[in-house]
């Protein structure tokens, strides 16, 4: 997939191929599912219809092998959620443009709520795999932004975007609501594909980070620029490297999302009810 030079008129285009796939004019919740999670959009409710990314305008068809190309329709008490059951890296060799174009054609297709997921090493020492956690902040250490290069004028957003509040408080209020029990944390996105090394951790620690993933805060800003409501979640999978004593693998990684996916999905469809 190669962007062109305007990323929001692509996202349109992407998103009139949605309505028409799905005989939904406009959708009004996004939910970005992330690595093992995928099973979380089943537990959202049945599907009205289903599409491979790839056969959608301006989609690729090029996400992890732990993860689905597909994106869901679904009716949830009458508002229409847009499941992405997987999402584009920078670690895969997208842009960071790139990486934002799923959530960009979302908000094309009418979702002015995004719910983004991630699996999460933790950070904390009262964090451990099976806790999902409320995303609070963000500190973006991938050194790239989704906003570079964009075209300005014409009545496009302008890329000098407020970040201040960027995980709508709102939202996390209602998600405690339907959970009082949740944490919250800063969540640090890097590029991966490789885990941290200990000395690494030890820097992200010191900055305030609580998890930390290789997404996620990507697509968060790109979608604050275009107005979104933001409700992060992170389901930690892993202690971080140097917390964890028998060290961090992929498999274990994937198995603990896999194990929770349908519990986050029913946990999305109650902050979705509540909206």
């Amino acid at each position: 997939m190669t962007i062109s030079s305007d990323p929001y008129a692509l996202a349109e285009r992407a998103a009139a191929s949605i309505a028409t796939a799905s005989t939904v004019p406009a959708h009004d919740v996004a939910v970005i599912l992330g690595t093992g999670l995928a099973d979380a959009a089943a537990a959202l409710g049945q599907p009205t219809s289903r599409h491979d990314l790839g056969t959608l305008d301006g989609l690729p068809d090029a996400f992890v092998a732990h993860q689905r190309s597909e994106v869901w329709s679904i009716d949830v008490g009458g508002r229409r959620v847009l499941a992405f059951l997987g999402r584009l890296h920078l670690y895969q060799g997208f842009s960071a443009v790139e990486v934002a174009h799923p959530v960009r054609t979302a908000i094309a297709a009418g979702c002015g709520t995004v719910v983004i997921t991630n699996a999460a090493g933790a950070l904390r020492p009262d964090l451990g795999p099976g806790d999902l956690v409320l995303i609070s902040d963000h500190l973006n250490l991938t050194g790239v932004s989704p906003l570079t290069g964009l075209p300005t004028g014409d009545g496009r957003p302008s890329p000098f975007v407020d970040l201040v509040g960027v995980w709508t408080p709102e939202l996390r209020a209602l998600a405690r609501r339907v959970d009082g029990s949740l944490a919250e944390g800063v969540y640090a996105q890097v590029p991966g594909p490789h885990f941290e090394t200990p000395a690494e951790i030890r820097m992200m620690q010191a900055m305030g980070a609580d998890l930390v993933g290789m997404s996620s805060v990507l697509e968060a800003i790109a979608a604050r620029q275009l107005g979104a409501e933001l409700l992060g979640l992170s389901l930690v999978t892993n202690l971080s490297a140097g917390l964890a004593p028998d060290g961090v693998s992929p498999g274990s990684i994937i198995g603990v999302a896999e194990r929770r996916a349908a519990d986050v999905g029913r946990f999305i469809r109650e902050v979705v009810l509540g909206l």
